[in-house]
């Protein structure tokens, strides 16, 4: 956008509204900004390559000719922490980006971590951000949060159970 450019003293790639440009093309950020129903399908699909990974490992370093309910169990745990932790990330890398997006003042660096600045943005920037902040990034938030709730319920749940059986 050469109309940041000309008004913005942010190098290019600490702009807040390019930051989350950046971000929604990356690759472990972009499927977070699809329809629901699409991202609960990549994230089984996801979970069920872990555990088949996982469980095809299992098998094939075990002596046993069967598995286990015990491992496909300890597979499973896996699988719902590595998505815990994919998930965590997701929130993270969006958060930031809504701080930056919603903050009046960016801070950047010019050339290294010694000469670092602040901007405050003006009230066109600033109503841009937010807007973005609010229709974009946060219906984004929302939906990872609360799928981190319900795996992170699972996992302590199999925990548990994992506990108490064996």
């Amino acid at each position: 956008m050469p109309f940041h450019n000309n008004i913005c003293p942010v190098p290019f790639d600490q702009q807040p509204l390019n930051e989350y440009k950046a971000l929604k093309k990356s690759p472990l950020f972009e499927f977070s900004t699809m329809e629901f129903p699409k991202f609960i399908t990549r994230l089984l699909v996801i979970f069920f390559i872990i555990v088949g990974f996982g469980i095809s490992v299992s098998f094939l370093s075990a002596n046993t000719n069967k598995i286990s309910l015990n491992i496909v169990s300890y597979n499973i745990l896996f699988s719902l922490l590595s998505l815990e932790a994919m998930l965590i990330r997701l929130y993270l890398g969006w958060s930031y980006v809504l701080k930056r997006l919603s903050s009046a003042s960016v801070f950047y660096e010019e050339s290294g971590w010694y000469d670092g600045q602040l901007w405050i943005k003006n009230v066109d920037m600033l109503t841009q951000d937010r807007l973005v902040g609010i229709y974009q990034v946060q219906p984004l938030l929302i939906r990872i949060q609360r799928l981190l709730i319900i795996i992170s319920i699972l996992s302590i749940l199999l925990m548990l159970s994992l506990l108490l059986i064996y």
